[in-house]
């Protein structure tokens, strides 16, 4: 009874925690979109706006694509590693699944690599 009565509560808080995060993050970003459409108006009243909208913009544009090539990276460098430490995992264990099958995230890691660091489209 104690240990149902402790698993019930340890659910419930991991996903109250959940639900705190996701609200927080939503949260997030309706103040960044508040504040980046009061920017977007201050550069449309002021004159010679069209100039300072576009390279406004455009700088947006380029700080997401460099966050989402840093991303893929990342995300990359974690599967690789991940893959690895499969492949050694199984391996030790001998009676296991074979040592290959960690060579599936591996290989996905290091696709994601490649393309977050040459084929993602650049500033």
């Amino acid at each position: 009874m104690g240990l149902f009565l402790f698993l019930s509560v340890a659910v419930a808080s991991v996903f109250t925690f959940i639900a705190v995060i996701a609200w927080a993050g939503e949260r997030r970003k309706e103040r960044e979109a508040y504040y980046h459409s009061e920017v977007v108006k201050k550069i449309a009243e002021s004159p010679g706006s069209g100039v300072a909208a576009q390279e406004y913009m455009r700088e947006r544009q380029r700080i997401s694509d460099r966050n989402t090539r840093g991303t893929l990276r990342l995300v990359g460098l974690i599967l690789f590693a991940a893959g690895g430490g499969l492949m050694i995992f199984f391996d030790a264990l001998r009676e296991g699944p074979p040592p290959a099958l960690g060579a599936i995230p591996m290989l996905v890691g290091l696709a994601l690599l490649f393309y977050g660091q040459f084929l993602a489209p650049k500033d």
